[in-house]
């Protein structure tokens, strides 16, 4: 293995005669099954060598997750630093990711506890799936605000039947004071907790009442104005992905998916190889939240970009999702990955919006298709909207229209 890895014959001797020699190389031997190419196995080979002297590692025992974060920070910002050194926060996480790769592979990681509530969360979340029928997203949403609610309620050394009214009041509040969320966003957080105790109160994990006890902040029906980029700077985004590098190609038929057809998050992320008919020259969308199915004609720009992605960038791998990382071990992308695709090449522009991912090119496509004189069922039908009034919001960006309603001769009406 170090043989292929190193030229330096004093390099590959170092690493032979370094302690647990065999955990390190089945480690390294999987990575590269995974598809990891020789840089990065050298550059897994040398921090290894780092983790094993800085954890003191034996040759058998479990290792904390707190241990691991000790050791990175000192060998981050160990002193005097290394002349190499710029980026300490950097080499940090890049210690913890590869000493939690590797003891977890291993199976010599200890997990941390787990929370008493987690498996209440769990049986709440089977309830809204089975039950309410809600989308997998928005589960996963509710789910998560209720478990970080509760987890600082467990942090500070209470049980279910310990919360009261001023806790979730209080939780609430900080919401806008501390976290610095808007309106929606604390209501969406307080209709999760209330839904999550509702639940919970005839179960007899809670004190009763505290579901119908928490209020939610008043949000006015469309108080916002929909934040998008305009169509120039949607332009100019895509002039940013015309290189050869695989993250351009990849991401070049990512943000025309989100700009043409105006998807979501989400259904870029689950779309699959087979939902891309070449022969009818047509694409399938699975919508989340109205649950349908909406196949739309494959735009010529669109084609192109995914078939340059799909022969020049993709690997083959058993995943039938269309989009996977560019770097092993070359699976599907997450939210955060897709979102991060969407918020770099942004982040240059120095917008003031309030999405600064996915949804910002939803809004764009949406504001565009306005500016070209479609009507607000059209858009909606393309959006996929159920609720009309979801559209409607975009028509407070047709300045023009609107100023052209307020010229209107009224006859000498008063």
């Amino acid at each position: 293995m170090f043989d292929q890895l190193f030229n330096c014959r004093t390099t590959v001797i170092r690493h032979r005669s370094a302690p647990l020699l065999d955990a390190r190389v089945r480690f390294l031997q999987h990575c590269q099954e995974v598809g990891s190419p020789r840089g990065t196995l050298r550059r897994k080979a040398r921090e290894l060598l780092v983790i094993v002297d800085r954890l003191n590692l034996s040759p058998e025992g479990t290792v904390r997750p707190e241990d691991i974060l000790v050791a990175a920070r000192a060998w981050a910002y160990r002193q005097p630093s290394h002349y190499k050194l710029k980026d300490a926060e950097k080499i940090r996480a890049h210690f913890v990711l590869a000493a939690t790769q590797w003891l977890g592979f291993l199976g010599r990681l200890l997990a941390p506890p787990v929370a008493s509530f987690q498996a209440l969360i769990d049986e709440f979340g089977s309830y809204m799936e089975r039950e309410r029928g809600l989308s997998p997203m928005t589960i996963r949403g509710e789910c998560g605000h209720v478990r970080r609610f509760l987890h600082r309620q467990w942090a500070a050394g209470r049980s279910l039947r310990d919360i009261s009214i001023r806790h979730l009041d209080d939780a609430i509040a900080e919401k806008g004071s501390r976290d610095g969320c808007r309106r929606t966003s604390i209501r969406f957080y307080a209709a999760s907790l209330r839904a999550f105790f509702r639940y919970a109160e005839p179960k007899g994990w809670c004190a009763p009442g505290l579901a119908d006890a928490i209020m939610t902040p008043r949000v006015y029906r469309q108080a916002l104005m929909p934040s998008g980029p305009s169509w120039d700077v949607v332009q100019k985004l895509l002039k940013s992905t015309e290189g050869s590098r695989p993250v351009d190609i990849r991401d070049r038929a990512i943000l025309l998916l989100l700009a043409v057809y105006g998807l979501r998050s989400e259904e870029v992320q689950r779309l699959q190889l087979e939902d891309v008919d070449w022969e009818r020259n047509r694409i399938t969308i699975v919508r989340p939240k109205p649950r349908t199915i909406r196949q739309f004609p494959l735009a010529a720009t669109v084609g192109d970009a995914i078939l340059r992605y799909l022969t020049d960038v993709r690997r083959h791998r058993p995943s039938r999702h269309v989009f996977l990382t560019v770097r092993a071990p070359y699976g599907p992308l997450s939210r955060s990955a897709l979102w991060k695709a969407v918020h770099d090449r942004l982040r240059p522009f120095q917008l003031s919006l309030r999405h600064q991912g996915p949804h910002a090119l939803r809004h764009a496509c949406a504001t565009h298709l306005l500016e070209e004189g479609l009507s607000m069922k059209a858009i909606g039908d393309h959006l996929g909207h159920r609720n009309p009034n979801s559209t409607c919001v975009y028509a407070k960006v047709d300045l023009a229209g609107l100023r052209e309603v307020a010229e209107i001769d009224l006859g000498g009406l008063q």
